[in-house]
């Protein structure tokens, strides 16, 4: 399929609301492929869909998909769903259409279980500053243009591999980046084991493999990290109006806090060098970095004058670095507001979960999103396992139990205080209780 024309090519994207997905149909868009698609419900990445005359249908229905159109899906639509078994042919996977995509163009993907959307958004802004001009594909906004993907003239394609369901093997990329290997999909992966195979594999497919030197990644060229590795930030020091180091003797100043956006600034200087860009100039570019959409993204302040931001952090070791970089803010209090991310991850990582929240002065805790599972299927999982855990590792700091959106509206709106800071964390749709916060505001 590598040598497939585009022009006159029908793709229907179902699903295609997603980061992922609707990245790849405007890709598609651009490259002369006529285009539809349908979702369950509007999206924000929607917007750039409609200005690439791109009009999705809302709702699931066989008449949806055009005579003769491939049909795109992603793991997350099932077998049964009316548009895949109205397709003529055998529906394409997204990593289908990446893997096609990721060929046109000289390729950097940037892996890891965490930090590869912020650390594929510093590379795009990067290489856009200094005027390379580059097409890239993020599984999240890059602030610094308002979208999550552009397909343009330029020689390189950033790409944020995603390993949940093994689409990142599918590419072969001129340069790779990982950026740390854990457990997190518990139903794609049985084990750490399986999964540092899997990254073993994506960086075998690699031209040059640049990882983390914490991620003890076998068959990486280079390493990277906080005075460790080839390519090494040292001098960091951490404040509430970002962070700085020096890397490649070069001064790197950033405005997005915490020390994880260190590490993932110095990945993609490390991944900007090896695209023919200097660390100096790459150094230079991430001083206007405005950061990544959901990625501790300042949303406004409430009634009361506190401020609100929120993370898409949905694996314990996020939240934890999601939490210190709020410490780093000099907020009064740090409230967490923590809505878990599927049955299966929440059943295996509760505990570690509560670890994570004791960071925060106050936390309060929503029920699962379950986005593809099914609660009968995960019986005695819930939220309140987190609950439990976090006021078991909070040391006598306020714990809630507040399973629905409007639970946590409710009592966020009587608690905040002018100098405190609350974030809204998971990778669901608890972005919606930021909004919310900020427009009773």
């Amino acid at each position: 399929m590598q040598g497939k024309p585009w022009s006159g090519r029908r793709l229907h994207f179902v699903g295609i609301g997603g980061a992922g997905m609707s990245g790849l149909a405007l890709a598609a868009r651009a490259l002369g492929a006529e285009v539809t698609g349908s979702d369950r419900a509007e999206s924000g990445y929607m917007g750039p869909l409609h200005a690439a005359g791109i009009e999705p249908a809302i709702g699931h229905d066989a008449g949806n998909v055009p005579a003769g159109a491939e049909v795109v899906v992603s793991t997350a639509i099932p077998d049964d769903n009316p548009e895949v078994r109205a397709a003529a042919d055998r529906p394409l996977h997204r990593r289908e259409v990446l893997a096609e995509l990721s060929r046109l163009k000289r390729c950097i993907a940037i892996a890891g279980t965490h930090g590869k959307t912020t650390t594929a958004c510093m590379t795009a802004h990067a290489l856009l500053e200094a005027g390379r001009r580059p097409s890239y594909l993020i599984g999240g906004d890059l602030l610094t243009t308002g979208r999550n993907a552009d397909w343009t003239d330029g020689e390189w394609l950033v790409v944020e591999a995603d390993e949940s369901d093994g689409t990142f093997l599918a590419l072969e990329p001129e340069v790779a980046v990982v950026t740390n290997v854990e457990l997190d999909h518990h139903s794609t992966y049985r084990s750490l084991l399986e999964v540092q195979r899997a990254f073993e594999r994506f960086a075998s497919g690699a031209a040059t493999t640049i990882a983390w030197e914490g991620a003890a990644l076998d068959g990486a060229d280079s390493t990277y990290g906080i005075e460790a590795g080839d390519v090494a930030a040292a001098d960091v020091v951490l404040g509430p109006d970002g962070s700085r180091c020096r890397v490649l003797g070069a001064d790197l100043e950033l405005r997005v806090p915490g020390r994880h956006n260190v590490l993932n600034a110095v990945g993609a200087v490390a991944a900007c060098r090896h695209a023919g860009l200097p660390a100096p100039d790459a150094a230079a570019a991430l001083r206007t970095f405005p950061g990544a959409g959901r990625r501790l993204e300042f949303r406004g302040r409430t009634a009361s004058g506190a401020a609100v931001y929120d993370d898409y952090a949905h694996h314990p070791t996020e939240v934890r670095a999601t939490l210190e970089a709020a410490r780093l803010l000099g907020a009064g209090r740090v409230i967490a507001c923590f809505q878990p991310h599927l049955y299966s991850r929440t059943r295996a990582m509760a505990r570690d979960f509560g670890r994570s929240l004791a960071a925060a002065d106050v936390t309060c805790v929503l029920e699962v999103y379950p986005a593809r599972e099914r609660a009968e299927d995960f019986p005695g999982v819930g939220g309140w396992l987190v609950a439990a855990a976090a006021a078991d590792a909070a040391g006598g700091r306020p714990v809630f139990w507040t399973p629905a959106m409007e639970d946590a509206e409710r009592l966020l709106a009587g608690l905040l205080e002018e100098r405190d800071l609350a974030v809204t964390i998971g990778a669901g749709d608890v972005d919606r209780l930021a909004a919310r916060l900020v427009e009773a505001g």
